[in-house]
């Protein structure tokens, strides 16, 4: 190993005999032979060499709050001049101790980085409020239109704002502040005038070389419009540019942005205003270029200035790092709060943890970047030089060996190299993405083909050769994609993308059953994202999401028509394993969560996040369908989980919402105590047999009784008001189109006394109506409900109510007659024409007969209301002996296979006609069985 022998001489110092003594018992002689910015700093202040070594400094935890408080005498300096000497003094002596305790192994890199930055943070502050108060002294106050003290917010981006900085680094900083106005001091300046001032006289204070050296190097360059734009801007300003003007460099710098002087308060508030900038709602893809961009355009500025050593910008350095974890950043931080972390460290972790990058791949990543952060550090820590470069010097290269505890140079730069290949190698991948299979890689005929280059006989045989069996059919297709209005409004690099797609559609459509119905469908999703570019780049960037989306577009209709009118849905297709295993139930609640929890209260914003996920469900569910992982059941399981979630939140917001202006419902009986309200599904959601497309039959119910019932806030209603109030906003947030789409249609006619009576009736009500009034269809219908959100306890005495209901004894001719009636009365009113459901002998005809068996047997087997599908309930029949296990099957297998059918036809459009066949066998079982016990 290298030791102090085989370092230069050091410099001379100015220190004692007594002071180079206690030093060389922190190793100091090594040190001074290895920086020789150490060596310089004693000889600059006679001070410091007992300021590091009062108060055990050297062997203590250097702490952002020790560097605060060693800190405040610069706030006394009695003058600038004062100012800039207590400053550039605190930074040296600082720097010196972190570098000292990195050097001797006492620090980790996380301990120097934090002590660099937080160093950083209480300069910065304290030499903007000393130059803030001197001003407000000769101007006033600032101060806007309503008379509010105005202070402004100094931002810091790039590693300072990460918390990251370098031993050695500028600081790239932009200034604003909240609102125009004026001082109140004699000397009027206007708000702008005052902090541009402060803004100037803040950057010479910290930049201006004097004998005692530099503070920071201030960077202004990263601020709206540049060094052509003002040095300070308000917050309505920023706002607007960033919108209006912003690229995409801009978001990337912002995201390490955050406030580290002036009104840190005001700061948070603004970046939180910006952060829809920063972080795109959906995946936004576009990021991959304009990173390449960037990227590229490092490496023709490494090339041309000869920076292959350059451990930040040459291939496999820092910023490469850098890179992939903002790629995820700003493609996926929208969606996933946990990425927009403004430090590198965790959010590698949170993207491995994500499942984005293996994890294996970030532990790499995590121990090259400290690799190079500690070499970075220890290059710029020889001579206080913001440099990235390995040195050329020989002396500085024994120095850094010795540094870096290497005994070569030879040894070092191999190890370099290996960590920077590793890295090198980490980042192609991520940047370039996954290819596709050989056999469906973009194909230069169908290049030529899309942009017109074949003759018309050519692009037909090629058609015809690749499977499309009606060539004419294809190109008239494309001919109307190119014609389209999206496309020619399309900019030069959305064209450049959708160029770079289509002959990857066209091989992808000539690799389906059906090419021709194959790539009209994945057209039709082209053309409605044509003008939103991010959305061509997911595609681009995701060889596999475009896979994806040929095979639902081959495979359904509808499918490609829900990802056409909502693209959204785009972002789903990214994830390998949409194909390869059904959605897991556990996980819906936790997604829907993670969806709405950055909304707040933004009713809007609640309403369009609840139909992303309601979108995002069924497209998974529908992709599980097509693949085989999941059966009709679970199908319709998935699909009233769903449902029932949303019910769930729907039914929060909205009762939140009533409350926060009226106060919650209380009643008087039998005591005093909040009134319970709950949401009743019938129906298919009641059953748990909900279908793609399914509208939800809803009933409401409450148990508000007593003299008195009234809500409990400023602005009271009788609970009845109440309650209708909270029924039609749960109406209105299910059923309302919004750009988003619809949720549900929703339909309330099974309430008692149907479309005549109240939206909301109490429990008692209910009751007395079920057992007074209701006719036997209303049995019927009763037997498939079941209570899915609201009060607990309502919940379970409506459970109890339905038992009371259903269990009572029957007519039995009277039951066999009402149903037949029900069922001939349906069938006359709404013929069935090729409705699996309504045809004799379908799936209709297999529930009334579950239903009249139930209604015939429950008085006796209390147990068969217990459940609400249909499935289920044949088999509680069969197993108390009700009905004959033989019967029994038979409608367990038609009923199944009806609703697999029902699935698939609305997913594909039709049904082959081998399943036909197969359905028709079914039909006449269940027509057979119709007939034996409800014929007559």
């Amino acid at each position: 190993m290298s030791d102090v022998m085989d370092l230069p001489p050091a410099p001379a110092t100015h220190l004692s005999e007594s002071q180079r003594r206690q030093l060389s018992e922190h190793d100091g002689d090594r040190l001074l032979g290895i920086s020789p910015f150490l060596a310089s700093a004693f000889n600059r202040d006679a001070g410091l060499a007992d300021w590091l070594l009062a108060d055990e400094r050297l062997s203590r935890p250097q702490t952002p709050e020790s560097i605060v408080e060693r800190a405040q005498p610069i706030a006394e300096a009695d003058s600038e001049a004062e100012l800039m000497r207590r400053l550039r003094q605190a930074r040296n002596r600082e720097l010196v101790l972190a570098l000292w305790r990195d050097l001797t192994g006492r620090s980790e890199l996380a301990e120097t980085l934090a002590a660099v930055s937080a160093l950083a943070d209480c300069l910065i502050s304290l030499a903007h409020d000393w130059v803030e108060a001197e001003l407000q002294q000769r101007h006033g106050i600032p101060r806007d239109g309503q008379g509010n003290a105005q202070r402004m917010v100094v931002l810091g981006l790039g590693k300072l704002g990460g918390g990251e900085l370098n031993f050695s680094s500028d600081v790239d900083l932009i200034f604003a502040f909240p609102e125009a106005g004026e001082t109140d001091g004699g000397r009027v300046l206007d708000n702008e005038q005052f902090f541009t001032r402060l803004g100037r006289r803040l950057i010479r204070v910290l930049d201006e070389i004097t004998p005692d050296g530099q503070a920071y190097r201030v960077d202004m360059r990263l601020r709206p419009f540049g060094d052509s734009g003002p040095l300070v801007m308000n917050f309505n300003g920023m706002e607007t540019y960033y919108q209006l003007h912003g690229r995409e460099w801009e978001r990337y710098a912002l995201i390490k942005a955050r406030p580290v002087a002036g009104d840190l308060a005001a700061g948070e508030a603004l970046m939180k205003d910006l952060q829809p900038f920063v972080y795109r709602r959906y995946l936004d893809y576009s990021v991959f270029s304009s990173l390449r961009e960037m990227k590229q355009g490092i490496r023709r500025e490494v090339r041309r200035k000869g920076l292959e050593n350059n451990i930040k910008l040459g291939r496999g350095g820092i910023r490469e790092i850098e890179f992939i974890a903002q790629l995820f950043q700003l493609i996926r931080g929208g969606r996933e709060p946990e990425l927009r972390s403004r430090r590198l460290l965790p959010t590698l972790e949170a993207i491995a943890r994500a499942g984005h990058i293996d994890a294996d791949e970030v532990r790499g990543l995590l121990e090259a970047y400290e690799f190079l952060r500690m070499l970075e550090n220890r290059i710029q820590g020889l001579h206080d030089a913001q440099t990235h470069e390995l040195p050329r010097d020989d002396d500085d290269r024994r120095r850094l060996l010795a540094a870096m505890d290497e005994d070569s140079w030879e040894a070092l730069t191999q190890r370099i190299g290996d960590v920077r290949e590793g890295v090198g190698r980490a980042f192609d991948e991520v940047f370039v993405g996954p290819a596709l299979p050989e056999e469906q890689r973009q194909d230069d005929v169908f290049a030529d083909l899309w942009g017109e280059r074949l003759d018309a006989d050519t692009a037909r045989k090629l058609l015809r050769r690749t499977g499309f069996s009606d060539p004419e059919q294809a190109l008239s297709v494309l001919a109307q994609l190119r014609a389209s209005h999206a496309v020619r409004r399309m900019g030069e690099r959305g064209r450049q993308r959708l160029d770079r797609l289509m002959p990857s559609v066209l091989h992808l459509a000539a690799g389906r059953s059906n090419p021709g119905q194959s790539l009209k469908r994945m057209v039709s999703v082209l053309e409605a994202v044509a003008t939103r570019t991010a959305y061509l780049s997911l595609l681009v960037e995701n060889p596999r999401a475009l896979e994806h989306l040929g095979r639902l577009c081959s495979a359904s209709p509808w499918i490609a028509d829900r990802i056409a009118r909502h693209p959204l849905l785009l972002d789903e297709l990214i994830d390998p394993r949409i194909f390869q295993q059904a959605p897991d139930p556990e996980d819906y609640a936790r997604e829907l969560d993670e969806l709405l929890a950055p909304v707040g209260d933004d009713l809007e914003r609640l309403m369009d996040g609840l139909r992303e996920f309601h979108q995002a469900a069924v497209l998974r569910v529908a992709a599980a369908d097509i693949s085989d992982c999941l059966d009709a059941p679970a199908v319709s399981d998935r699909l009233s989980l769903v449902a029932e979630l949303i019910l769930k939140r729907v039914l929060d917001i909205a009762r939140n919402g009533l409350i926060a202006r009226h106060g919650r419902p209380r009643c008087s009986a039998p005591e005093p105590r909040d009134s319970g309200f709950i949401i009743v599904a019938y129906g298919k959601l009641g059953s748990a047999e909900l279908a793609y497309g399914s509208d939800l039959d809803l009933v409401f119910l409450h148990d508000s009784a007593g003299d008195e019932q009234q809500t409990d806030g400023d602005k009271p209603l009788d609970n009845g008001h109440f309650f209708a109030r909270l029924a039609q906003r749960i109406i209105h947030q299910l059923a309302t189109p919004t750009p988003a789409g619809v949720l549900y249609e929703v339909d309330t006619r099974l309430r008692p006394s149907g479309s005549a009576g109240l939206l909301v009736s109490s429990l008692q009500a209910f009751e007395a109506y079920q057992l007074e009034k209701a006719w036997t269809w209303e049995h019927q219908a009763l037997l498939r409900a079941r209570p899915v959100a609201g009060d607990p306890d309502l919940m379970r005495a409506f459970e109890q109510a339905r038992r009371t209901i259903l269990a009572r004894p029957r007519d039995l001719e009277g039951l066999h007659k009402d149903i037949r009636e029900m069922r001939a009365r349906m069938l006359a009113e709404q013929p069935a024409g090729d409705d699996l459901k309504r045809l004799p002998g379908g799936l209709i005809d297999v529930e009334f007969l579950c239903q009249y068996w139930t209604l015939q047997h429950a008085v006796d087997k209390p147990a068969l209301l217990e459940e609400t599908g249909t499935i289920p309930l044949l088999r509680t029949l069969a197993a108390n002996d009700c009905i004959a296990s033989d019967e029994a099957e038979a409608l367990i297998t038609a009923a199944s296979d009806f609703r697999a059918h029902l699935h698939a036809r609305t997913l594909a459009g039709e049904a082959s006609d081998s399943e036909v066949e197969h359905l028709a066998a079914h039909r006449e079982q269940v027509t057979a069985i119709w007939e034996r016990h409800l014929g007559g």
